[in-house]
């Protein structure tokens, strides 16, 4: 009995699993990197957003600038920088309406319904974030002019939708298979038909994923520049703006449209982390 509880607490308590000093001491390196790599880039960012332009532009840089609004004043006057914002929103609207409205029934369908093919319409779904967007570009572009949907709100929206999509289809999913079938069922018995189980039991409870998985939609669609410069010319989004403006633009109007993309990102996704999570199977985060 003994020789066979011994190799258990071996493993358990051994080098295999991490436990040992020198895999604590890597773990917390790895760590300790990768939150350098993600916090340091935004603490830039933050600094010289906040600060004046000749601080921005100087060096030697201080550690700890004063704090200072023109970058940013400067950034929000600045020529074509309101339409861009405006088209930004546009844009991201849509592509949220769309890939819930699309996205929400997809994942209703995976959670509740067995049918042929559906291993493989989830890996589908995956597979359409395996196509890089460049390669698409050309044609999407050829297409776009012919049937008139080049240079539009729409358009560029439609493509949005479609990076978007499969998180909407994976979020959606997850979120309805957390909910038990069989508070349907019950309310199935009470004479409810399925739409009306699903309205008045279902839906109330998955609504703030569902909020959370159409923001998330709205950042992915906020954040996209590639499609957004290609396709634009004269409702071209924020993102497309500052890249066109590359070129020409001060240093100051940079890190402050910089700024301007990242905060709603940040802020959206620490919102909805915990479905995020969820959908990645990391529970109780």
């Amino acid at each position: 009995m003994s020789q066979q509880i011994q190799p258990a607490k071996v493993m358990f308590d051994g080098p295999v699993h991490g436990r040992s000093p020198l895999h604590k001491y890597i773990f917390t390196g790895v760590v300790v990197l990768l939150c350098l790599w993600v916090l340091v880039p935004i603490y830039l960012l933050a600094v010289n957003t906040l600060s004046s332009p000749e601080d921005v532009n100087a060096f030697p840089k201080s550690l700890f600038p004063d704090l200072n609004t023109d970058s940013v004043s400067f950034f929000l006057n600045f020529a074509g920088v309101g339409q861009a914002l405006w088209s930004s929103v546009k844009v991201a609207t849509v592509t949220m309406v769309l890939s819930i409205l699309a996205g929400a029934p997809a994942g209703y369908a995976l959670s509740r319904f067995d049918f042929t093919g559906k291993s493989t319409f989830r890996v589908l779904v995956l597979m359409t974030r395996a196509f890089p967007l460049p390669l698409l570009a050309l044609p999407l572009a050829v297409m776009y002019i012919r049937i008139g949907l080049d240079d539009s709100i729409l358009g560029l929206a439609l493509v949005h939708t479609t990076l978007a999509l499969p998180f909407a289809v994976l979020i959606t999913y997850s979120l309805f298979s957390g909910i038990p079938i069989e508070l349907e069922e019950a309310a199935w018995t009470l004479g409810c038909s399925r739409l009306q189980a699903f309205q008045k039991v279902i839906f109330p409870l998955v609504l703030p994923g569902i909020a959370a998985s159409a923001i998330f939609a709205f950042v992915i669609s906020w954040n996209e520049v590639f499609a957004a410069a290609v396709l634009t010319i004269e409702n071209r989004t924020l993102p497309a703006f500052l890249l066109q403006s590359l070129s020409f633009a001060p240093l100051h109007l940079k890190f402050a449209g910089g700024a301007v993309l990242v905060l709603p990102a940040l802020i959206f996704i620490f919102l909805v982390r915990k479905y995020l999570f969820s959908m990645w199977g990391i529970a109780n985060r």
